[in-house]
Parts: structure tokens; C-alpha cells; sequence
């Protein structure tokens, strides 16, 4: 019984003396320009959503199918939400876009919370996330209004919550390419313009950690795709339009404008054309 007690105590040391060293050493990278490991990542979005989960359950929700329950949460979401989840056709501000871990896309917030996960979680925040809690800004009954329009958002196609919000898409003309070489681009930056234009929380992307978005569908094997999006051929040159500018291309799509420049949508196709079966 002794030597297990000593056993015990020594691999606890060993263990609070690894940590430490680890710890001090600075060896794990916070910058938010690259992305947690898939351990830990998957740590803390698990320990997130039990945490919610758990909390969230014994809340009593209200009737939130009323008109006038969807316009106020409509017009709450406007002021203080849509600049970091975006909204079906518009994109978050560009500030939260790059931001580790990247907000969910609403869509998927709307489908995958119940009504009081979404509550609990606007109304207390997340630690680590950049998600503030709203207790002290909002009323309980706010916060219940911006539920009501959440779980209905994945609903609402991109036209619709235009017209809803009362807002003009942003429909520029075909965005033309600024004379780059087809063939260039760095396929390590196109993976981390990836996540920094925040295109993993809409997409699993084959190489990258992320959460498990299915907003859009998967990125792997693009070479290997006839059509991008199903309207334009697959090409090099016309991915890199359609990364810039999806709405000047098919004004029904989804995916909103994110504002990427000429060199980093020719980074991210070199990556994506690296996937699969390897260079096109």
C-alpha cells in the first residue's frame, strides 16, 4: 500500500512539474493567426457545448413564434450580433473574420442550439471565444427575442433577410484579376488565409482545424470538381473569382462577400488545388 501511495504522489509531481515546464517553456503558440491543435480544439469546443448544455436545461422557454418576437430579435441581432455570425448572404464584420476560434455562422447556430442553449449563451457569454455575455446590456425578455429570430434564421434565404432587414446586397460587378499568374500563389499562406477570411466556419476544410461547419460543403479535392458552386467550369482563374466575389457571380449563393484580395484568393486556391490528388 505504501510503495502505491509513492507511486501515486511521484507521477502526480512528475505531472505538476511537465505541466509547469511546459507551461513556462512558452512553447505552445497563442497567436490567433494559427489555429489551436485538433486536441485542444476539440477540448474546448466539448467542454463548451457540455457546459451549455448542462445550464441551459432546466430553463423554462417562453412562447417566442410571435411576429413581434421575430421583428425585435431581428433588429437586436442587427445591433449587436450580426458583425461577428454574419447573417444568410452577408458576411461578419471583417475584425471578427480572423478571430480564434471564428464565431459560428449563425445557420448552424440556428439548427444546432435549442432556443435556451442560444439564451443562456447570449446572456452569459463564453469564456475564450470573444463572446461577451449580454446580461448587463440586454433584458432577459431581449435576449429571448434574439432566440426567437436565431432558431428561424436558418430559414430565411439570403434574398429574404435583405428584405427583412431592409438592407441592399452587395453585388459588385465581376471582379477582375489584377494581372496575377494563373499558376501563382503560396499554398501555406492559402491555408491561413483560410481561416483568417474566417471561411472555416461555413466549410470543413481538408488540412485545417476547425469546427464541424456544414454550412457550406466540404473543401477537399477541388481539382477534381467539374463546376464551382455548379454554375462556373473549374479553373483556377474562375475560383479565384468566385472566392472574390460569389455574389457578382450568382446573386441567389449563400456566401457572402469577404472582402479577399487578388493575392490571397490565389493563396487559397493553391491550397485548395493541393488537396486530393495533388496539382491540376
Amino acid at each position: 500500500m505504501i510503495k502505491v501511495i509513492w507511486t501515486i504522489l511521484t507521477l502526480m509531481v512528475a505531472g505538476f512539474a511537465g505541466t509547469a515546464a511546459f507551461v513556462y517553456s512558452g512553447f505552445y503558440n497563442v497567436a490567433a493567426t494559427e489555429q489551436h491543435t485538433p486536441p485542444v480544439y476539440w477540448l474546448l469546443q466539448t467542454v463548451m457545448n457540455r457546459s451549455v448544455a448542462v445550464r441551459a436545461r432546466d430553463l423554462e422557454v417562453p412562447d417566442l413564434s410571435s411576429d413581434e418576437r421575430f421583428d425585435a430579435g431581428l433588429q437586436l441581432y442587427q445591433d449587436h450580433c450580426v458583425q461577428c455570425h454574419g447573417a444568410p448572404g452577408v458576411a461578419p464584420a471583417p475584425f471578427s473574420l480572423s478571430m480564434t476560434p471564428v464565431p459560428p455562422a449563425i445557420v448552424q447556430v440556428g439548427l444546432e442550439l435549442s432556443a435556451a442553449e442560444i439564451f443562456w449563451t447570449v446572456k452569459h457569454g463564453v469564456k475564450m471565444t470573444g463572446m461577451p455575455g449580454w446580461s448587463f446590456k440586454l433584458t432577459d425578455e431581449e435576449i429571448w427575442d434574439i432566440a426567437a429570430f436565431v432558431v428561424t434564421a436558418p430559414l430565411l434565404s439570403p434574398s429574404q433577410y435583405y428584405e427583412l432587414a431592409e438592407i441592399e446586397p452587395d453585388r459588385p460587378g465581376l471582379v477582375e484579376n489584377e494581372g496575377a499568374d494563373k499558376t501563382s500563389g503560396d499554398a501555406e499562406m492559402g491555408r491561413v488565409a483560410l481561416r483568417q477570411y474566417g471561411c472555416i466556419a461555413c466549410h470543413t476544410i481538408e488540412g485545417i482545424t476547425g469546427p464541424n461547419a456544414w454550412v457550406g460543403p466540404p473543401l477537399r479535392r477541388i481539382s477534381e470538381r467539374k463546376y464551382i458552386a455548379g454554375v462556373l467550369p473549374n479553373s483556377r482563374e474562375n475560383l479565384v473569382h468566385w472566392i472574390r466575389n460569389p455574389q457578382g457571380i450568382d446573386p441567389l449563393t449563400a456566401m457572402p462577400q469577404l472582402g479577399v484580395t487578388e493575392e490571397h484568393a490565389q493563396d487559397i486556391v493553391a491550397y485548395l488545388y493541393s488537396l486530393g490528388n495533388g496539382e491540376r
